[in-house]
């Protein structure tokens, strides 16, 4: 065993399978961070300062947005320093920035998307007290919790974390997650494995829960609703819907290839599959939601007529 003091820094093995061609990596991620944040920002911009779009679905989108900003930013700068490395390292306290910047951003992810499936409940069923229901202070409240529950949920877990002195170096990963870090810790480990497991479904499955009910009520209400009600509905939840299943397919990616032997996969496809949730939906989010979403899509298409312009 490794002298305890001595573990300051853990390194990534997984890189390996990456040096063949390293700097098409480094340019393809890269190009993929800066179009990330040049989506969202133009998304997060328009609603920020288009005064017609100061409404509770376009504000929780706008969270969502940079929510995406937090998450990509927790993990692609550090991959791209790491690529052009030669020892794939990392110090333990980065290492545990990352972990608690990550998981926040997956439990955020999940809230936020919890709180626009109550919204658009709220709009298509009871559309006649949706401004008593979804009123300014309440959709003020809605955001602040939506952050500062997922951010103590998960930091009550993570001291746990903190807490261990850790024996071993080596992470099979290109960036550092929680169950990986707790395998090298130097003590027993068997509770708080069964307390993350538990706690991986437990706060996803509870925002699910209120996004199936409200999907249940709105599925009631449009059975017995008109043809273009329906449309409308379905129009509505169609990118938010998609925006749940994108954001719970990488999640189980994660998961999957983190607490199971996958030794089977090819090694690159197991990095892919990690890097799905907090690269993809961030991508994913303000295009079809900029898209879709007509109010949304005739401001953006103003403002670059008007800068096209200039």
């Amino acid at each position: 065993m490794e002298n305890v003091s001595a573990v300051t820094s853990f390194i990534f093995t997984a890189y390996t399978e990456l040096e063949d061609h390293r700097y098409l990596y480094f340019i393809f991620f890269l190009l993929s961070y800066a179009v990330i944040w040049l989506v969202n920002s133009v998304l997060i911009l328009v609603i920020c300062i288009e005064r017609n779009l100061h409404e509770p679905m376009y504000l929780f989108i706008c969270n969502l947005t940079v929510n995406g900003l937090f998450g990509s930013t927790s993990l692609l700068p550090s991959m791209l320093v790491l690529l052009l490395s030669v020892h794939y390292e990392i110090s333990v306290t980065n290492c545990l920035l990352q972990v608690y910047a990550l998981h926040s951003y997956a439990t955020v992810e999940f809230t936020i998307l919890a709180v626009m499936s109550y919204d658009r409940y709220v709009a298509i069923c009871h559309p006649l007290h949706y401004h008593l229901l979804m009123s300014p202070r309440k959709v003020f409240v809605a955001i602040v919790l939506s952050w500062i529950i997922p951010l103590l949920f998960f930091a009550l877990y993570f001291i746990m974390t903190v807490q261990h002195s850790f024996c071993g170096r080596i992470i099979e990963k290109v960036y550092c997650t929680n169950f990986p870090l707790v395998k090298l810790s130097c003590f027993d480990t068997t509770v708080q494995n069964f307390v993350g497991l538990a706690l991986t479904f437990v706060s996803p499955c509870s925002q699910i829960v209120l996004i199936l009910f409200s999907y249940a009520q709105i599925l009631r209400i449009c059975i017995f609703a008109s043809k273009e009600s329906q449309i409308k509905a379905l129009q509505t939840c169609t990118p938010h819907v998609l925006s749940v299943i994108n954001f719970s397919v990488g999640c189980l990616f994660d998961i999957i290839q983190s607490r199971f032997n996958m030794s089977h996969v090819p090694h690159k496809a197991r990095i892919f599959m990690s890097l799905y949730f907090a690269i993809i939906p961030p991508l994913f989010n303000p295009l079809i939601y900029g898209i879709s979403i007509t109010a949304i899509r005739v401001h953006i298409f103003k403002w670059f007529i008007v800068i096209k312009k200039r």
